[in-house]
C-alpha cells in the first residue's frame, strides 16, 4: 500500500553564492524531483528506463557530499523526506501494476524496482535527523528492511545484507527497551530474522544462528514473537535434513529443540485460544521433525518417546489431548521395525488400515517400509492389509497403481525381488483389484498399471530372470483390453513372452505365443522371433525359409537381416548366417539406411566361409564382388577413409593371397590363379603413394598367377586359349616393369612375403619363357630373357638346368636357349668348390643330344668338342665320382659314331671317334672288357689302314 506523503512548509534556505549552482542542495533536489516526476507521469503500461536508478544514485551521491546539513536546514531535510516517500509510492504503484499483469512481471523489472526502493531508503537515511517527523529512525529502518526483503527474494543476498545492516545500525542508536508500539517491536524481530535468513543463504550458518539467539531478547513477551522465532528455528532445522551428514543431523536436532523450547515458553504468553492452538500445532510439528531426525539417526527409543508424547498430548487435557497426525503411526512403525519388534510394527500398520483419516499416500509408504524391513515374513501381511483396505473403503484404481509401484520399488533381482514378484502377482490377479480397472473411467489408470508391470518385467528380463519376467508380462496382459484398438499392444506382449520362453529354452511354448502374435499383427519382428525358434531347434532349412518370409513383411528393414546373421553366428549355424548376409547384400543398391557397411558384410561372409573346406568358389565370388563394388562406388566410399579403409583393403588382399597359396599347395591351380589375380587387382588400386611392400605383393601375385595358369594347363592336359595367353603376356609385362623398378633389383631371401626373392625371379623367367614360346618369332625374345636371368645375381645353376631341360624338350623346344642355359649351368657347376657330377653328367648328355639332333652330323666339331670336354671333366676324378652309367653312355656313343665313317672309308674321322670312345672308356670303371675289345679293334684298324686294305669295325659295340 502507498505511504502517505508528509506535508512540509516551503521554507527555502538562503542561497550560498560561494557554491557552484550545479552542486548546491536546492539544485540537486530539483534534479531528483524532476526524475521522480517523470516517473510519476508514466502510465503503468510503460516500462521504466533502466538508467533511472543510476541517474538518481549519481545525484544522491552529489547531495551526500554536502552532508551533514546545517542545523537550520530542516526544511530541506523535510523536502528530502517528501521526495523519498514520493519515489517509494511510485515503486509501490508500479509493483502492484506489474503483479496484476503477471505476464509483464519480468525479473529485470522487479530488480529495477528494488534499486529504486534502495535509492529511496538511502535518501531517507540522508535526512534521518529531521525534526517534526515522528520516529524518523524507525521509518528509515523500515524502508531498509523492506528493501532488503525484496533483494533477498531476488537472491541478491549482498544487497539484502547491506540493507539489513544499515537498518540495524540505525536501530542500534535507539533504546529498544522503550519500544511500546507493537509494530516497532515486530520490526526489530523481523529485521534480526531477515538478517539470519540471508546469512543462512550464503552458508554463514554461525552468523545466522547467532542472530536468532540474539532475537530471543526481542520477544517482548508476545506469543506471536515466540511463534515467529520458533518457526525460523524449525525452518533452518528442516533445511539441514536434506544432507546425509551426521553432523548436519545433530545441528538440525539442536535447532528443532530450540523451536520446541520456544513453543513451551510461548504458552505462558498466550491470551487467546487461537494463539494457544497455533503454538500447539507448531510444537507438534517440531516434535514430529525431532522424531524423524531420531529415526534417521537410528535412535528408535527416542522416536517412540516422541510419538507417545504426541499421542498423549503432553501438557494438555480435554479435547486437545492426543495428536492424530498421519505421520505418527508411520514413525512409530518404522521405529518398532528398527528395534526388531515386528509384532508392534504390524499393530501400527493394521491400525493405519482401520483409521480412515490417514491419507492413501501415508499408508502406502508404511506398507512399503514394513515390507522392506520384514521381508518374506511380511509379504502376506502386506497383501492382506491392502486387500483389507479394498473391503473397508472404496480404494481407487490410481491407489492400486501406486501400491503396486511401491511394492515393486527398486528391484535388484535378488531373493527379495522374488518375494516382491510373488506379492505383486497375487495382488494384481485378485478379482477385486482387476475390477477397479474395468470401467471406462479407469483407462488412464489401466494404462499406468500395465506400464508398471511391463517395466517391472523388463527389469527382470534385463537381469535374465526370464521366469519372473514371463510371469509379470503375463500379468501385464490382464490390463490390456481385448479390442481391435489394442491388438497391436497385445501382439507386442505375445512377442515379449515369446522372448522370455526362448530364454527359458521352452521352444514349443515360445512358438505358441509367436503364432498368437502373428494372428494379431503380422510383422517382421514376429517373423524374426520365429526365425530364432527354428534356429534354436536346429532346423536350418526352416530358418533360411523364414528369412525370405521376413523380407515380405511391410515393416521389414535390413536391420532384421543383420540381427539374423548375428544370431546365426552365435549358434554356429553358418549356412543360415551366409543366407542372411547374402540377402542383406541385395539392399546396398536400394538407397535404404543400412545397419552396417557393405565391406563389413562381405568381410564377415568371407570369414564364415573360411571355417569350412570346399568353399573356395564362394569365397572367390564374394572377393570378386568386393573388387567390383569398390571400383563402382569408389574405394574411399566402400572401404572407408584413412587407416580404417587401408586395414579393410589389406584384409582382403591378405585373404586372397592366403587362399591363392593354399589352393596352390593343394594343386588347385586354376583357383590359385584366380585368387592371385585378385591380389594384383586389389593392390593395383592402392595408388602411387603406397609403400614398396604393396608393389612387391603385386609383382609376386602377377608372376604366381601366370605360373598357376601354366600348372593348370599341364594338370588338365589342355592348351591355353589365345585370350588366356594374351592375358598372361600382359601380366608378365606388368611384372617385368615392376621387377626393374623395385629397389633396383635388390634380391632377398624368399622367407618374407614382402621381399623379392631369387625363386620368384626364376619363376618369372620360367613362366615368361613358357608363355613366349606360344608366340610367333619368339626365339630371340626367349634367349634374351634367359640371358638376362643368367646375368642376375639371383641366378643359380639349378634354375638354369631346369630352364635348359625345359627348352630342350616338349612341343616347343628352343635348342639355342637350351644350349645357352645348359652351357651356363655347366660352367657354374664346374666352377664351384664341390661340383655335383650327377648334374654335370645330365647336362653333358643333354648338350650332346641337342648338338646331335638340331645340328646334325655335318657339324661334327661341336659334338666332338662336347665329348672331349666330357673327357677333360672326367680326367682326374675319383672312381665313381662321375656317374658310371653316364660315362659308359659317353664312351659307347662316341665309339659308335665311328661306325659310319668306317663304312664310308673315312679313316681319319673313324679313328678320331674311336680314340675319343677309347679315352672315355679308360676313365670309366667297369668297362675293362669293352676297353680290351676297343683296343684290339683299334690296333687291327690301324694295321689295316697301313696296308691300305679294306674293312672296318664292321658293327657297333
Amino acid at each position: 500500500m502507498r505511504i502517505a506523503e508528509i506535508s512540509s512548509q516551503d521554507t527555502r534556505p538562503p542561497e550560498n553564492h560561494s557554491q557552484s549552482p550545479h552542486h548546491c542542495p536546492n539544485h540537486l533536489l530539483t534534479q531528483i524531483e524532476s526524475l521522480i516526476k517523470q516517473t510519476e507521469n508514466r502510465s503503468t503500461d510503460q516500462t521504466l528506463p533502466d538508467t533511472l536508478p543510476n541517474d538518481l544514485r549519481q545525484t544522491l551521491a552529489q547531495l551526500s557530499q554536502l552532508a551533514p546539513f546545517p542545523s537550520d536546514s530542516n526544511s530541506m531535510k523535510l523536502q528530502i523526506w517528501k521526495l523519498s516517500y514520493r519515489l517509494w509510492n511510485v515503486c509501490v504503484d508500479l509493483f502492484n501494476a506489474t503483479t496484476i499483469r503477471a505476464s509483464s512481471s519480468a525479473p529485470s523489472a522487479t530488480e529495477l524496482h528494488a534499486k529504486l526502493r534502495h535509492v529511496s531508503a538511502d535518501m531517507l537515511s540522508l535526512a534521518v535527523d529531521v525534526v517534526g517527523v515522528p520516529s524518523p529512525v524507525i521509518k528509515c529502518a523500515s524502508f531498509y528492511q523492506k528493501t532488503g526483503l525484496i533483494w533477498h527474494n531476488l537472491r541478491k543476498f549482498d544487497f539484502a545484507s547491506t540493507c539489513y545492516e544499515r537498518a540495524t545500525e540505525l536501530l542500534s542508536k535507539l533504546d529498544t527497551g522503550k519500544f511500546s508500539d507493537s509494530r516497532e517491536r515486530k520490526l526489530l524481530l523481523d529485521l534480526n530474522i531477515a538478517r539470519a535468513r540471508t546469512a543462512w543463504e550464503v552458508s554463514d550458518r554461525n552468523l545466522a544462528i547467532t542472530l536468532l539467539n540474539r532475537t530471543k531478547s526481542l520477544l517482548f513477551g508476545l506469543s506471536d514473537h515466540y511463534k515467529t522465532l520458533a518457526k525460523q528455528y524449525l525452518t533452518f532445522g528442516k533445511s539441514l535434513l536434506s544432507s546425509s551428514d551426521n553432523n548436519s543431523f545433530n545441528e538440525a536436532l539442536k535447532l528443532m529443540n530450540e523451536a520446541l523450547d520456544l513453543c513451551e515458553k510461548g504458552f505462558g504468553t498466550t491470551r487467546k485460544q487461537e494463539e494457544t492452538a497455533e503454538l500447539k500445532e507448531l510444537r507438534s510439528k517440531a516434535l514430529r521433525f525431532i522424531s524423524a531426525v531420531h529415526l534417521q539417526k537410528g535412535k528408535y527409543e527416542s522416536v517412540i518417546k516422541c510419538v507417545r508424547v504426541l499421542r498423549q498430548g503432553s501438557g494438555f487435557s480435554g479435547s486437545d489431548a492426543g495428536d492424530l497426525h498421519a505421520s505418527l503411526p508411520v514413525l512409530a512403525m518404522k521405529a518398532w521395525l528398527g528395534l526388531g519388534k515386528y509384532g508392534e510394527a504390524e499393530k501400527e500398520l493394521r491400525g493405519m488400515a482401520i483409521n480412515r483419516g490417514i491419507p492413501e499416500g501415508v499408508w502406502v509408504s508404511a506398507v512399503e517400509a514394513y515390507f522392506q524391513a520384514a521381508g518374506t515374513a511380511g509379504a502376506e501381511t502386506t497383501k492382506g492389509v491392502f486387500l483389507g483396505l479394498l473391503e473397508r473403503c472404496n480404494v481407487s484404481a490410481s491407489s492400486a497403481v501406486r501400491i503396486t509401484h511401491r511394492l515393486i520399488g527398486d528391484d535388484g533381482g535378488n531373493d527379495m525381488s522374488r518375494v516382491r514378484a510373488k506379492v505383486v502377482a497375487e495382488l494384481v490377479t485378485d478379482e477385486r483389484v482387476i475390477a477397479l480397472f474395468a470401467s471406462e473411467a479407469a483407462v488412464k489408470e489401466r494404462t499406468a498399471m500395465h506400464a508398471v508391470l511391463w517395466n517391472y518385467a523388463s527389469n527382470h528380463f534385463r537381469l535374465k530372470d526370464y521366469e519372473t519376467s514371463a510371469e509379470m508380462f503375463e500379468k501385464a496382459m490382464l490390463y490390456i483390453p481385448q479390442n481391435v484398438e489394442n491388438r497391436i499392444l497385445r501382439a507386442k506382449g505375445f512377442r515379449v513372452l515369446c522372448l522370455c520362453y526362448l530364454g527359458l529354452s521352452q521352444l514349443d511354448r515360445a512358438q505358441e505365443y509367436i503364432n498368437q502374435a502373428e494372428k494379431l499383427e503380422p510383422s517382421a519382428a514376429s517373423a524374426f522371433l520365429k526365425f530364432k525358434i527354428y534356429l534354436q531347434k536346429g532346423d536350418h532349412n526352416a530358418a533360411i525359409c523364414q528369412i525370405q518370409s521376413m523380407a515380405t513383411c511391410l515393416d521389414f528393414s535390413p536391420d532384421f537381416l543383420s540381427l539374423s546373421a548375428h544370431e546365426a553366428i552365435a549358434c554356429c549355424a553358418f549356412p543360415v548366417a551366409i543366407a542372411s548376409l547374402s540377402n542383406l547384400l541385395n539392399f546396398y543398391t536400394s538407397g535404404k539406411p543400412m545397419p552396417m557397411t557393405e565391406v563389413v558384410v562381405l568381410r564377415t561372409l568371407v570369414t564364415i566361409l573360411t571355417h569350412e573346406r570346399g568353399n573356395e568358389l564362394e569365397v572367390l565370388k564374394f572377393l570378386k564382388r568386393v573388387h567390383a563394388r569398390a571400383s563402382q562406388v569408389g574405394h574411399d566410399c566402400f572401404y572407408g577413409n584413412g587407416e580404417v579403409g587401408k586395414r579393410e583393403q589389406n584384409w582382403f588382399i591378405v585373404t586372397s593371397w592366403n587362399f591363392g597359396t593354399k589352393c596352390g599347395k593343394e594343386k588347385q591351380y586354376e583357383l590359385c590363379a584366380k585368387f592371385l589375380r585378385l591380389v594384383s587387382e586389389f593392390c593395383g588400386v592402392l595408388g602411387d603413394g603406397e609403400t614398396e611392400e604393396n608393389s612387391i605383393m603385386v609383382c609376386k601375385s602377377l608372376i604366381l598367377t601366370v605360373a598357376a595358369m601354366i600348372a593348370s594347363e599341364n594338370q588338365k592336359n589342355v592348351v591355353l586359349m589365345d585370350t588366356e595367353v594374351k592375358q598372361a603376356v600382359e601380366l608378365l609385362d606388368r611384372a617385368a616393369k615392376m621387377l626393374s623398378s623395385i629397389s633396383n633389383g635388390t634380391w632377398l631371401s624368399d622367407d618374407k612375403t614382402t621381399t623379392i626373392g631369387p625363386n620368384l625371379l626364376f619363376m618369372y623367367t620360367f613362366s615368361a619363357y613358357n608363355i613366349y614360346s606360344r608366340l610367333s618369332d619368339s626365339g630371340s625374345q626367349q634367349l634374351l630373357l634367359v640371358k638376362s636371368f643368367a646375368s642376375s645375381t639371383a641366378c643359380n645353376p639349378k634354375d638354369l638346368l631346369q630352364i635348359g631341360l625345359a627348352a630342350s624338350q616338349g612341343e616347343r623346344p628352343n635348342p639355342e636357349v637350351a644350349a645357352f642355359a645348359l652351357n651356363q649351368c655347366l660352367s657354374a657347376i664346374l666352377s664351384s668348390a664341390s661340383p655335383d657330377y650327377q648334374d654335370v653328367a645330365l647336362i653333358v648328355r643333354r648338350l650332346v643330344t641337342i648338338a646331335s639332333i638340331h645340328k646334325g652330323d655335318s657339324d661334327e666339331d661341336s659334338v666332338y668338342n662336347m665329348y672331349k670336354q666330357a673327357y677333360r671333366i672326367m680326367v682326374g676324378l675319383k672312381e665313381g665320382e662321375y656317374p658310371s652309367e653316364e660315362g659308359k653312355w659317353l664312351a659307347m656313343t662316341a665309339w659308335n659314331r665311328a661306325a659310319l665313317p668306317v663304312k664310308l672309308g673315312q679313316m681319319d674321322a673313324a679313328k678320331k671317334w674311336m680314340n675319343v670312345g677309347l679315352e672315355l672308356a679308360r676313365q670309366v670303371s667297369g668297362m675293362d672288357t669293352y676297353r680290351s675289345c676297343m683296343e684290339d679293334f683299334v690296333a687291327a684298324f690301324e694295321k689295316k689302314s697301313l696296308v691300305h686294305s679294306e674293312g672296318g669295325p664292321g658293327s657297333s659295340l
